[in-house]
């Protein structure tokens, strides 16, 4: 799809890696000696370096930006299980080289047809999300194979069969346990409890996670990929592998389900509308429904248009005053009025016209917070109830150019840490429908994220390519991290566009959210120690480590630079 032209819709392990680049002076809890950013004519930035070589062997073979990406999800897959693959969904933005072009692609897990509204109410009463989490009741159809298929056969240069060597090989041969691993391992020991897979391929004969430097081996994965390597996406969807994603889904331990292999089979990644949109010079294409991701980053940046974000800088109290006031202007918007479209009228074009973006950015006053954040009345827009909903941290986001120009950015995701806890044939399967609001309506009034059969369960995920003012693609971005990933995209952007970072530095800015009625920010960092002047000037705030997870790239400097969040284990490189 061409990128519209207007706002008015439109539609540290040891590896051969180049370095991971120096971080900005703000990231003060961060004593990391490191040095240069990688550079290059393309770049890979993922966040395990098993993956980011992954991408990178692929593009040295000759591949696409979008077989790098799918070699990097299946890799994923194998090494960072605890939050993507193969058992969950994505959205990939992708950008042909030489065209003014975005395509949006929607794998997102879709919910199967025998879901009902109420399915996660018990005597009137939203279910305990932790008990809604575990078991077969928040499994959706996974989404990502068919997501890989149809960028691969859109954009692929290479066989099929290649771009699933890289994970077969990891996970036949096996991969080194990261302290990080066996920490949410232990964490998750009593999700995992209940899977005798998790504990085969994760866990001890003493119950107690392998430890970090050994070596985990992963055979029914590798088989189940060298299946769909050689066979297509179809051998994933279809036949005896669906069949036992079936069978573990129907007859898990805690809360059995049923997916039938006709919604397997049904199952297709979807094309949509990109949301695009100017920022001062620059045009932000992100993901739209029903990811709200693209809307949401989108209006909390052009709700800044009218303030001097660049001359304030990122030590400045009153700017980050302001981007915690457009933060929460946009999350209350997008709790309300966001959803799967197949299933609820989402009122895009109205969230995203101009004067109604202008509307909402007059509520910010520069010198105090507002006492509620309401979401606004868009042009068009449904009734519906306004309810908050379950998204919780996880998920994961590469970006990927290659060096005949084209860009991906793809966040994958199984929900929450090792999903719904159920393992078959060695992959995680997702949580995915517990990103449904729990309750279904409001005194009769329906809310747009409530659960349907066949409906795709709204997402924060905000893959984003940013194009200067001649087209030229300059940033791919994402973040993990549930609910806070578009405030750390849009933080990181700010960090790009405005305040003329790198994007290493800007991935490394604190990480800060503005939602309903509260600020958080990350503790140990400079933004923090205002805290008790964003008080002062009517916010409520919360300090403490919940950190975050970006991956991008930029070339801003006409090379392309890679950047890693310093807070995890992400890692860019040149091919």
């Amino acid at each position: 799809m061409t990128r519209p032209r207007s706002l008015a819709l439109w539609l540290c392990l040891a590896t051969a890696l180049c370095a991971i680049p120096a971080m900005g002076a703000w990231a003060q809890k961060e004593s990391a000696t490191v040095t240069a950013l990688p550079m290059g004519k393309a770049m890979v930035s993922s966040a395990d370096p098993r993956a980011t070589d992954a991408g990178r062997e692929i593009l040295r073979q000759g591949g696409s930006a979008a077989d790098a990406a799918a070699a990097l999800m299946l890799a994923l897959t194998v090494v960072e299980p605890e939050s993507s693959g193969i058992g969950g969904g994505g959205f990939m933005l992708y950008h042909p080289a030489g065209s003014k072009d975005t395509f949006s692609y929607d794998g997102r897990e879709e919910a199967p047809s025998a879901a009902k509204p109420d399915r996660f109410m018990q005597n009137g009463q939203e279910m305990d999300y932790e008990l809604a989490r575990a078991g077969g009741l928040s499994v959706g159809v996974p989404g990502n194979i068919r997501l890989i298929e149809l960028a691969h056969a859109r954009h692929g240069k290479l066989p099929w069969k290649a771009l699933f060597q890289p994970a077969i090989k990891l996970a036949r041969d096996g991969f080194v346990v990261t302290p990080r691993m066996v920490k949410m391992l232990e964490e998750q020991k009593p999700l995992l409890s209940a899977s005798k897979e998790a504990q085969e391929i994760y866990y001890q004969a003493d119950g107690t996670p392998k430890p970090a430097g050994s070596v985990i081996k992963n055979p029914k994965l590798a088989e189940l990929l060298t299946l769909v390597a050689e066979k297509g996406a179809d051998a994933f969807y279809t036949g005896p592998a669906a069949e036992r994603l079936r069978a573990a889904v129907g007859n898990a331990p805690r809360n059995p389900s049923i997916i039938t292999a006709q919604d397997m089979a049904d199952y297709r990644a979807v094309p949509r509308p990109p949301v695009c949109g100017t920022y001062r010079v620059y045009t932000v294409c992100g993901m739209g429904p029903p990811s709200s991701g693209g809307i949401a980053v989108l209006t909390i940046l052009k709700q800044m248009e009218g303030f001097d974000i660049p001359a304030l800088g990122p030590n400045s109290l009153e700017a980050w005053h302001i981007i915690g006031e457009s933060m929460r202007l946009a999350y209350a918007d997008r709790a309300k009025w966001l959803g799967d479209p197949d299933h609820v009228k989402v009122p895009v074009e109205g969230l995203t016209d101009p004067a109604y973006i202008k509307e909402r950015a007059r509520l910010i006053d520069p010198t105090k917070a507002m006492p509620t954040a309401p979401a606004g009345h868009p042009k068009d827009a449904p009734r519906v109830s306004d309810i908050a909903d379950n998204e919780v941290a996880g998920t994961t986001h590469f970006s990927v150019a290659d060096e005949w120009g084209n860009v991906a950015a793809m966040t994958s995701t199984i929900e929450d840490i090792y999903g719904s806890g159920i393992l078959v044939d060695g992959y995680v399967l997702n949580n995915e429908l517990t990103d449904f609001n729990f309750i279904p309506d409001v005194d009769g009034v329906p809310t747009a994220n409530r659960v349907e059969p066949g409906k795709r369960p709204r997402s924060s995920m905000s893959p984003t390519i940013v194009y200067d003012q001649n087209g030229q693609a300059v940033l791919a971005i994402g973040a993990a991290g549930g609910p806070t990933i578009i405030a750390q995209v849009a933080k990181a952007i700010i960090g790009v566009l405005d305040w003329k970072l790198d994007v290493q530095s800007a991935l490394a800015l604190p990480t800060f959210m503005g939602s309903g009625n509260e600020i958080r920010i990350e503790a140990g960092t400079h933004v923090g120690a205002m805290a008790d002047k964003l008080r002062a000037m009517g916010h409520t705030v919360t300090v403490d480590d919940f950190g975050g997870k970006l991956n991008g790239i930029d070339k801003m400097t006409g090379q392309w630079r890679g950047g890693a969040d310093p807070r995890s284990n992400g890692t860019a490189g040149a091919p």
